[in-house]
């Protein structure tokens, strides 16, 4: 869920902002004169490396070792 708050509100709690925002994952649109000027979002930490930047991403259902009864076009030649 994204939040929208005006400049002036956003300059008085901006401790608080920041506080929500990190807690709660959420991102802070902030306003001036009704138009969008900044947003406030949480930070990600990124990998150093690529080499086990996905690990615990992908979940496997089912056994993807055993043969499947269905015959594959490209075996059939």
């Amino acid at each position: 869920m994204t939040k929208t708050m005006k400049a002036s509100e956003c300059k008085a709690k901006f401790l608080g902002v920041l506080d929500d925002v990190a807690s709660k994952r959420e991102r802070v649109i902030v306003t001036k004169n009704g138009k969008p000027v900044a947003e406030i979002v949480p930070f990600v930490e990124k990998p150093r490396t690529l080499l086990g930047a996905m690990k615990g991403s992908v979940t496997i259902l089912g056994d993807i070792m055993s043969p499947i009864d269905v015959e594959w076009d490209a075996l059939k030649e």
